[in-house]
C-alpha cells in the first residue's frame, strides 16, 4: 500500500497539515508488520557487507577486506559503497573522506570550518563523485555531484539526517528527524512527515528507481511510502537492531531493511536473496553490541586450546572474553556457558552477542562441545581449530549437527 498526497507543495518546503493522510500512513505502517505475500515472513538472508565502526576499524563479513582508516580526528558518521560494490567511502563528522577499493577520493571538507557537522554522504549514479550534508542541511559537492541547492542557513524543526540522490544525479532530496522533506534539482516532493507523531525518528531516504517516489524509514525499522513507492512490509515490531538503510529491488517492487549489524529483511520482490554488498555503520548500543564488536575485532587471530586472548583463543575463551569486555561476567567453558549464562532465546529471535552452542545431542545439556557468539545477518563468530583461526560462520553449517535448539543471553 502507498500513501499518494494530492496537496500541492512548492519544493523545499515540508508538508504540514495533512493530517488526514498522515494518519492513514500511521495506521497502516506503524500498527504492525504488513508483508507481501512474495516474502511473508520478513525472514532474514545471508548477507555480504563491511562493517565500519566509529573509530574508523572496518570490519569485513563476507566481503573482501579493503582497509580501515588511520587514527581520526572526528568519528565515522557515514559509510556508502561505490555503485558497483567494489569499494567504499567513510565521511567523519567533520567531513573527512576516506577510500577503499575502487572509492576514489574527490575532496573533502576535513580541516575546514563547518557551521554543523556532517551526518551522511551519497554517491552519485556512476560513483564519479559524492555528496556530504550536515545537520543543518548544507550540501557539499565533490567530483561529479551537481550542487543544486542546500537548506543551510534555514530555520529547521528538526536536523537533517540523510541525503538521498535521484536515479539519474541530477537532484537529491534531503530528510529531516521528524520526516520532513527538502528537494532539490530534478528531485519531485511526494509528501512527508513532517509535523506527525512518530514513535521513533527518521534516519534515511531511498528512491524508487524511477524516481516517481521514496521510501523513507524510521530507526525502529518502520516504513513510509509516497508517490510509486509501494508499501511491502517493515520491521518495525521484528528487528532488534536500529534500521540502516532501505536497498532497493531492480524493479522497485520490493526492498530490504538492513539493521546496522548487517542483518537484512527482504519484502516484496526481495525474496529470501541478500541485498548488494553495504557499507554500514556500527554504533554500539546494547551490551550484546559491545560483546559482539569485540569478537568481531579478533578476526584473524590463530586458534590456541584453552585461550581466551589476547593473541589466541578457543571457543569458549573467545566468548569468555567477548562478553568481559562488555563488563559481564559468565562461564570459562562452553558447556558451562549453556548450563549457566542467562537466559534461553530461540535461534529465530538471537540478537547480536547472544552465545550459540552446539552439541551431540539437541535434548543433552551435557553433551555441548562448541559456543560462538552471534553477531547478526545469521553469522556468528567462531574460534573453531588451529587451522581456521578466529572466523565468521554461518549458524546453520555444512557438516555439523544442528546447533542446540536455543541460544544463551548473558
Amino acid at each position: 500500500m502507498s500513501a499518494v498526497y494530492t496537496a500541492l507543495s512548492p519544493r523545499r518546503t515540508r508538508l504540514a497539515g495533512i493530517a488526514l493522510a498522515a494518519t492513514m500512513v500511521l495506521s497502516v505502517l506503524i500498527g504492525g508488520v504488513t508483508a507481501s505475500p512474495a516474502h511473508a515472513d520478513g525472514a532474514t538472508a545471508p548477507t555480504n557487507f563491511w562493517l565500519a565502526q566509529p573509530d574508523g576499524g572496518v570490519l569485513p563479513v563476507n566481503a573482501p577486506d579493503l582497509g580501515s582508516t588511520p587514527p581520526l580526528n572526528q568519528p565515522i558518521v557515514g559509510t556508502t559503497s561505490t555503485p558497483d560494490r567494489g569499494g567504499y567511502w567513510l565521511v567523519a563528522s567533520d567531513g573527512g573522506i576516506f577510500t577503499f577499493g575502487d572509492g576514489t577520493f574527490y575532496g573533502s571538507e576535513g580541516g575546514h570550518p563547518l557551521n554543523q557537522p556532517i551526518v551522511g554522504m551519497a554517491s552519485t549514479p556512476d560513483g564519479g563523485g559524492y555528496w556530504l550534508v550536515a545537520s543543518d542541511g548544507g550540501v557539499f559537492t565533490f567530483g561529479d555531484a551537481g550542487f543544486y541547492g542546500s537548506e543551510g542557513g534555514q530555520p529547521l524543526n528538526q536536523p537533517v539526517v540523510g541525503i538521498a540522490p535521484t536515479p539519474d544525479g541530477r537532484g537529491y532530496w534531503l530528510i529531516a528527524s521528524d520526516g520532513g522533506v527538502f528537494t532539490f534539482g530534478d528531485g519531485n516532493f511526494f509528501g512527508s512527515m513532517g509535523g506527525s507523531p512518530l514513535n521513533q525518528p527518521m534516519v534515511g531516504l531511498t528512491a524508487t528507481p524511477d524516481g516517481g517516489g521514496y521510501w523513507m524509514f524510521a530507526g525502529d525499522g518502520g516504513v513510509f511510502t509516497f508517490g510509486d513507492a509501494g508499501f511491502y512490509g517493515s520491521t518495525g515490531s521484528i528487528a532488534t537492531e536500529p534500521a540502516q538503510r532501505v536497498v532497493s529491488t531492480r524493479s522497485g517492487r520490493g526492498y530490504w531493511v538492513v539493521d546496522q549489524n548487517g542483518t537484512s529483511y527482504g519484502f516484496g520482490d526481495a525474496g529470501n536473496g541478500p541485498p548488494p554488498t553495504q557499507a554500514l555503520l556500527l554504533k554500539p548500543i546494547t551490551t550484546g553490541d559491545r560483546a559482539a564488536l569485540f569478537a568481531l575485532q579478533q578476526l584473524g587471530k590463530p586458534y590456541l586450546y584453552g585461550g581466551a586472548g589476547p593473541n589466541a583463543y578457543d571457543c569458549s575463551g573467545l566468548t569468555f572474553s567477548s562478553w568481559a569486555s562488555a563488563g559481564v561476567g559468565i562461564a570459562r567453558v562452553a558447556n558451562d556457558q549453556f548450563q549457566t549464562t542467562g537466559g534461553p532465546v530461540a535461534l529465530n529471535a538471537l540478537e547480536a552477542g547472544d552465545l550459540v552452542f552446539w552439541g551431540s545431542d539437541p535434548n543433552d545439556p551435557s553433551s555441548v562441545y562448541h559456543v560462538a557468539i552471534y553477531i547478526g545477518a545469521d553469522q556468528t563468530i567462531d574460534a573453531t581449530n588451529p587451522d581456521a583461526g578466529v572466523e565468521i560462520l554461518p549458524v546453520n553449517r555444512q557438516y555439523w549437527q544442528w546447533p542446540m535448539s536455543y541460544g544463551m543471553r548473558p
